[in-house]
């Protein structure tokens, strides 16, 4: 069975989050939430909040999430986690902290450099820049354009693929996104399986 690893910060956009966790579940692939702390979050201890195994997350519109764990406990394990998939949702403030991390740089940077998938959407697709990979075809959301145009072969595309490398541009393509990555890991039948039980409009890719 395939594995994901989805991160999620506090200020994540949690369409970007939840649709392609649950599609990707749905896919039967197995999925695994990690929370990362901005730096001022560090550290920080409360009932239900930072700190714990399993944080609540406060997602960009206010939509609360339990993550499985932190990306802190999965590297402290003991154990190695190497997963199928690592991907990087958006949302301006969630994808800052991940941008910023520093963790998160070393987690995509092996990904890379293993030739395992990684997906970024919206601006997550700022961690490409600051986990410091090649310049190749990316997309991003509008609102990042400026930040990755110089340093990658900006295009405008719904969902980009450079080999491992698969970026998308925000909330509305969060589906062809997730669908993308399932046809990687799993194929395009598998794809097929799971989009007809959802209804999903045929003349949506």
């Amino acid at each position: 069975m395939p594995s994901a690893l989805v991160l999620i910060a506090n200020g994540t956009e949690e369409m970007e989050f939840t649709i392609v966790f649950d599609t990707l579940v749905r896919a039967g692939i197995e999925c695994t939430s990690a929370f990362v702390p901005a730096e001022e979050e560090i550290g920080l201890a409360h009932a239900g909040g930072w700190g714990i195994d399993s944080p609540t997350v406060t997602c960009s519109r206010g939509v609360k999430i339990v993550s499985d764990t932190t990306l802190e406990a999965l590297q402290s394990a003991g154990t190695k986690n190497v997963y199928d998939a690592v991907i990087i949702p958006g949302g301006a403030k969630g994808a800052d902290t991940l941008a910023r991390s520093q963790a998160v740089q070393e987690l995509v940077a092996s990904q890379y450099e293993g030739s395992r998938l990684i997906g970024m959407i919206c601006a997550g697709s700022l961690v490409a820049k600051t986990s410091k990979l090649p310049k190749q075809p990316i997309t991003s959301h509008p609102s990042v354009k400026r930040q990755l145009e110089s340093d990658y072969e900006y295009k405008e595309e719904s969902v980009v693929v450079s080999g491992k490398l698969v970026t998308s541009r925000g909330p509305g393509t969060a589906f062809p996104f997730a669908f993308k990555i399932i046809e990687l890991l799993c194929g395009e039948a598998k794809v097929k399986e799971v989009r007809d039980p959802m209804v999903f409009p045929e003349n949506n890719q």
